[in-house]
């Protein structure tokens, strides 16, 4: 999974088993089941991403999936995006102490700063971070037309997909599907729903919001 750079994930998680719960990264029942519940768990949905493309993690919190994707993808662009303080301070931290090349900011993937900051990703990833009509929301609009959204979900992708459906094309997504990543590595697979971005948002009326101001402009001439 980690290649040469196995000696990498293996700090990571000493740096998890000293300092996750201390520091409110991680419940103590976790500690048991770092490796294959986290580390590998989110190292896996590398699977999804084509070489050297702009990957941003959304409310990364103790680094997951971010740092395990670092760790196993050296060739990511990768950015941490995350709200806490102290969770940008420890993410920092981590980045420094393993010598990565990854980016921190602080922020919400809704605020128009960030928005302006990181647009146009090839891919966003996001893990327990909201149910999938509020993190389309926030997350599509962050992605270049063809990218996608990689959702790290539990049981319920397939019926939370189904019922967001609609609040998920209203921002430009697709269809979406539920892959699993890892089958035949991890006695669980990690479920992903996964979401192309395949158009501009659309306003109340239906129009692409792009579309309505293309129109305001003309009748200006």
């Amino acid at each position: 999974m980690f290649g040469d750079r196995v000696a990498l994930a293996e700090r990571f998680y000493d740096l998890l088993q000293e300092h996750g719960i201390r520091r409110g990264l991680i419940g103590p029942r976790e500690l048991d089941r770092l490796w294959e519940r986290h580390l590998l768990n989110s190292a896996v949905i590398a699977e999804l991403l084509p070489p050297n493309c702009r990957v941003l993690d959304v409310g990364s919190g103790a680094g997951l999936p971010g740092i395990p994707l670092a760790i196993a993808r050296p060739d990511l662009s990768l950015t941490l995006l995350e709200p806490m303080a102290r969770r940008v301070t420890w993410l920092q931290e981590v980045i420094t102490e393993l010598e990565l090349t990854v980016e921190v900011v602080r922020g919400r993937a809704e605020e128009g700063p960030v928005r302006e900051r990181l647009a146009d990703q090839d891919a966003v990833t996001a893990r327990a971070v909201a149910p999938m009509e509020r993190l389309a929301k926030w997350c599509v609009p962050l992605l270049r037309t063809g990218g996608r959204l990689l959702a790290m979900k539990g049981d319920s992708a397939a019926e939370e997909l189904e019922r967001d459906a609609a609040a998920i094309a209203a921002v430009g997504g697709g269809p979406g599907e539920v892959v699993s990543c890892g089958v035949g590595v991890l006695e669980v697979p990690t479920t992903v729903v996964v979401v192309e971005r395949v158009s501009a948002a659309r306003n109340a009326s239906g129009r692409r919001r792009e579309g309505a101001r293309r129109t305001r402009k003309d009748r200006g001439r």
